[in-house]
């Protein structure tokens, strides 16, 4: 008589290893949302500490906001964090407003060279060449450059920003009658430009500066005669009372109090 031989017994609780892999993953999975989460939150508040930190350097914040608790102080903060690129925003769109308006209105003397817009560090700037509205060495402007001045201070009449006038010119020394440094002739012919606009009621006094760089200011090269005939210029720079960044991005940023930088 043949041995019986016993049947393996199959466990009836098998079933318990696939449900114990399947909780291990789905408990796994919750804790990388719960690690994602914790680390979005807490690129938050690195951004917003940052974010703080920068416009507290800048004293956009008050010292009361500063000394209060760092919860207590955030929403004050960051409030007015959201007023502020609230106010860039707006004033960026009325600048290319403007900077539009007149490319319109100066498309003429933009396509011969004598006028060129530009979004600065600080503002719009609208650059006049010397050979479209100068004489060589005088400050005073040419008499067919007056219907172009006053078209732009008609546009600029019509905001609310301050206008800042620069004199520059090259690194070619002037001597003459009326000037003996290109510092001189710099000033003097931002001075007549602001003068013009007062005339022409364009702005108010307290809304005008005007101001001398020379040479100091290049934006080519003055190893040429193209170089140097940009550098010959007076810029007017419609900026807010603000401190904000209006350069375009990937611009250049050569020397000067409003050169272009790169970042918007």
């Amino acid at each position: 008589m043949r041995a019986r031989v016993p049947r393996s017994r199959v466990s009836q609780d098998r079933w318990l290893v696939s449900y114990a892999d399947f909780i291990t993953l789905l408990f796994a999975f919750f804790v990388v949302l719960y690690a994602f989460a914790r680390a979005d939150q807490k690129k938050q508040v690195q951004v917003a500490q940052a974010i703080d930190s920068a416009f507290k350097s800048m004293g956009a914040f008050s010292n009361s906001n500063q000394s209060a608790g760092a919860q207590g102080a955030a929403q004050p903060a960051h409030a007015a964090m959201g007023e502020e690129i609230l106010t860039s925003m707006q004033v960026k769109s009325d600048l290319n407003r403007i900077r539009h308006d007149l490319a319109l209105t100066l498309a003429k003397q933009i396509a011969s060279h004598a006028v060129s817009l530009d979004m600065g560090r600080d503002g719009l700037v609208i650059s006049l060449r010397e050979a479209g509205f100068f004489d060589s060495g005088s400050a005073a402007p040419k008499e067919e450059a007056l219907p172009t001045l006053r078209q732009i201070a008609e546009r600029l009449s019509a905001t609310p920003y301050d206008l800042r006038i620069e004199g520059h010119t090259d690194n070619v020394p002037v001597h003459n009658a009326e000037f003996n440094s290109n510092w001189e002739l710099s000033a003097a012919r931002a001075t007549h430009i602001a003068r013009l606009f007062l005339e022409m009621q364009a702005l108010p006094p307290d809304r005008l500066s005007a101001a001398g760089y020379a040479e100091f200011h290049p934006v080519a090269s003055n190893d040429t005669a193209e170089g140097r005939a940009e550098n010959r210029r007076v810029d007017l720079v419609v900026l807010p009372r603000t401190e904000l960044n209006f350069a375009e991005p990937g611009a250049a940023a050569p020397s000067g109090p409003w050169r272009k930088v790169t970042d918007e």
